[in-house]
């Protein structure tokens, strides 16, 4: 069983990745003139969509835990709101951290809450996908020794991983950008 559930995450987080790879591709086949660098806000909302779809996919195909009751529509329907909610509130918290932690405020309003967008994408979607809007199991699975099952492990791994490379991604902005060896000074200095 072990060996199986091995095999089916390291699938799903193959399929998460490359996920992430076909939102770079996908966006140049219907927009024109389209590159990362230039449409990074298209580029995040893309990238975004498509990893929320296979975490959606994948957790309607994998099934990694399987409720044993069966439960009503209607309770299926709140249950789905509840996600949707905390997907949002999760996103427009970490817009006030990342505000809190020097964010411009008004300036680069749109970036900075794209970029809560796509953290609570790698973050927030995968535990609504496994864990469902149950507190209790969030609290279990990020306190200490409270993983239970593989699944779990992957999701705490992941979820970490992402906040600590989202403060490496971040650390060095504060550097001085007015230096000749940097790319995006030359790049903007250049008219191709």
């Amino acid at each position: 069983m072990k060996d199986t559930d091995i095999k089916r995450l390291l699938y799903s987080n193959l399929l998460c990745i490359f996920s992430v790879f076909l939102s770079i591709f996908i966006p140049s086949l219907f927009l024109d003139n389209f590159s990362i660098l230039e449409t990074h806000l298209t580029w995040l909302c893309t990238c975004s969509a498509s990893v929320t779809g296979v975490n959606l996919l994948l957790h309607l195909v994998v099934k990694p835990n399987v409720s044993s009751r069966r439960s009503s529509l209607s309770h299926k329907v709140t249950r789905v709101l509840k996600c949707c909610i905390y997907f949002l509130l999760s996103c427009f918290f970490l817009h006030i951290i990342f505000v809190l932690y020097g964010a411009p405020l008004i300036e680069l309003v749109l970036e900075t809450f794209l970029f809560a967008v796509i953290l609570s994408t790698f973050t927030t979607i995968p535990c609504l996908c496994l864990l469902g809007p149950n507190l209790k199991a969030w609290l279990r699975v990020f306190s200490r020794n409270g993983v239970t099952s593989i699944w779990e492990n992957s999701l705490q791994i992941t979820t970490i991983s992402s906040f600590i490379g989202a403060w490496l991604g971040a650390f060095p902005i504060p550097l001085d950008w007015e230096r000749p060896w940097q790319w995006q000074r030359r790049f903007c200095k250049k008219k191709y």
